[in-house]
């Protein structure tokens, strides 16, 4: 599972570009996250449904593995 991780780079930085980040203007994720925080809505994330805290799961995901990726792809010293 960690060499999974830690190989598959490429193809997390292409998911987190596509899906990641769709629709495009302005990102998905941006939106959400902004939601989640408060910034444009009057409750915040109280406000949220089931439906777009899946949105973000989905959307955030590709960006949590290349995160993972790019952690475990920094040299260790020894």
């Amino acid at each position: 599972m960690k060499n999974q991780l830690k190989n598959n780079w490429k193809l997390f930085l292409i998911a987190s570009f596509t899906l990641g980040l769709a629709p495009f203007n302005p990102p998905h994720i941006w939106d959400k996250i902004q939601w989640i925080v408060g910034g444009n809505a009057f409750t915040g994330a109280n406000s949220m449904q089931f439906q777009d805290w899946f949105d973000v799961a989905m959307h955030g995901t590709p960006w949590v593995l290349l995160f993972i990726s790019g952690i475990l792809n920094i040299p260790r010293k020894k």
